[in-house]
């Protein structure tokens, strides 16, 4: 059942690609693009070696470049999105980024790779949400830093309400209007369900043993930003 759930996101994500940056935009109400600037600038990326894990379109892994990174790997498993990032750094002439098809789930590098590992909207696709952020810590160099910007559950007060209305009842059929795929963002709201919240989440980095785990909410709450550290080996 996790295998074909994979392949049909990767299918669904290749569909939509032509308008998944307008629909970005439209649905954070611009601020997504502030977000992925904060992301990659808490990892302190300047003369590092970074890792995107589901870079999509790549704004994230272009944005890694823009604050120095030295080399910036833009993973995803759709190769449809991976050409738009290709094309998007080509448009913009911008060298020391590589982009490779591969599973989030089984990242195609030894460990302790790279100095930090960033994801964007990313950890709510995983089929098993553990094992990838496992595999994202395994690449990841001792003292190196982990970021992930993602949805969360929204915040049972009235605005956290007012957003599950807005996502599960006005997202789907606008951004399926505007994209010409209804089920791809009927999928959207599916997503969250289950997903665990920014502390449950917080707590999980913590037990798969990064250090100094912290959390900031962004959008009114239904945004997450997670940092984290790899601690050196005890001894």
């Amino acid at each position: 059942m996790s295998v074909q759930r994979a392949v049909e996101i990767r299918r669904m994500f290749d569909r939509i690609v032509p308008r998944y940056d307008l629909l970005n935009r439209l649905m954070s109400l611009g601020m997504d693009v502030r977000w992925r600037r904060w992301t990659a600038a808490l990892v302190a990326p300047w003369g590092k070696l970074a890792l995107d894990v589901g870079t999509g379109t790549g704004d994230l892994a272009l944005e890694l470049r823009c604050q120095g990174a030295r080399l910036v790997v833009g993973l995803d498993f759709s190769p449809q999105m991976l050409a738009k990032a290709r094309r998007k750094a080509q448009i913009r002439g911008l060298g020391g980024l590589a982009w490779v098809l591969g599973d989030a789930l089984h990242l195609p590098f030894p460990d302790a790779t790279f100095d930090c590992v960033v994801s964007a909207f990313v950890l709510r696709n995983l089929v098993d949400l553990p094992a990838g952020l496992a595999e994202m810590a395994r690449v990841l160099r001792p003292g190196g830093r982990l970021a992930s910007l993602d949805m969360t559950q929204p915040p049972d007060r009235p605005f956290g309400r007012l957003y599950r209305l807005y996502l599960n009842r006005l997202v789907p059929p606008l951004a399926g209007l505007i994209s010409g795929d209804m089920s791809a963002y009927r999928y959207l709201p599916n997503s969250l369900r289950g997903f665990p919240d920014a502390h449950s989440l917080a707590a999980l980095l913590e037990r798969l043993g990064l250090a100094e785990v912290r959390v900031r909410l962004l959008g009114g709450g239904v945004v997450a930003l997670h940092l984290a550290r790899k601690p050196h080996p005890a001894g």
